[in-house]
């Protein structure tokens, strides 16, 4: 049974780094629901300290914009909902470890339910965050994608950390950029993201339009 803890601090990613050597998913030889589990809780690509761990980042990521091609128009969810996603929703742990292996039983929810209602008596609930991947479009060939990657990330607000981006080709010469990000669900809305800033001035000179791709709770 592979538990990984904390994956968004140094220390959890060397867990993630020493399983991932000699290996190209979390299990087996194919991308697994474990992947995007654990994806899911890991807020950017890993830096170059972790080799295996950021190859595998980027080999998910690649994976989770082939499979997803269809138009997202995004969705707004009431504070505590359950988050609507392109793929399939990673759920963590109350202690944030992830049990990558067999199902949750009756006992487990029983004891997760205990360990949260007893968090919930002697201290104020912490904010969630989501993990997010975002397809951002330009208008033609002709836009400049290296500007339009440093429109999309001049937007700076409390609660926003952008991620790893790379650049996927859609035909016709023209490519767009698939960008994670994550956000603090009391403090960031996806819907305004994207109305209020990525597609409006000056910012939409270069964007035409955005998708959301994956939208996962961490």
């Amino acid at each position: 049974m592979a538990v990984f803890s904390d994956l968004h601090t140094a220390d959890g990613l060397k867990t993630l780094e020493a399983h991932l050597t000699g290996k190209t998913y979390v299990s087996g030889d194919a991308i697994t629901k474990d992947d995007i589990k654990v994806f899911a809780a890991v807020p950017s690509k890993p830096g170059a300290e972790f080799p295996n761990a950021a190859r595998w980042y980027e080999t998910i990521s690649a994976a989770l914009a082939s499979r997803f091609p269809g138009k997202a128009v995004g969705v707004n969810l009431p504070a505590g909902s359950a988050p609507a996603a392109a793929a399939p929703a990673a759920e963590a742990e109350d202690d944030d470890d992830l049990d990558l292996f067999g199902d949750e039983t009756e006992e487990d929810k029983k004891a997760a339910d205990e360990r949260a209602a007893a968090k919930a008596s002697s201290k104020k609930k912490e904010s969630g965050k989501s993990s997010v991947l975002m397809d951002v479009k330009p208008w033609d060939d002709e836009t400049d994608m290296k500007k339009l990657e440093e429109a999309v990330r001049s937007v700076q607000m409390e609660g926003l950390t952008w991620g790893a981006s790379k650049l996927v080709p859609v035909g016709y010469g023209i490519k767009k950029m698939t960008i994670m990000l994550t956000i603090v669900d009391d403090l960031v809305s996806i819907d305004s993201l994207i109305e209020d800033h990525l597609t409006e001035e000056p910012i939409n000179e270069y964007v035409q339009s955005c998708d959301i791709v994956a939208f996962n709770k961490i």
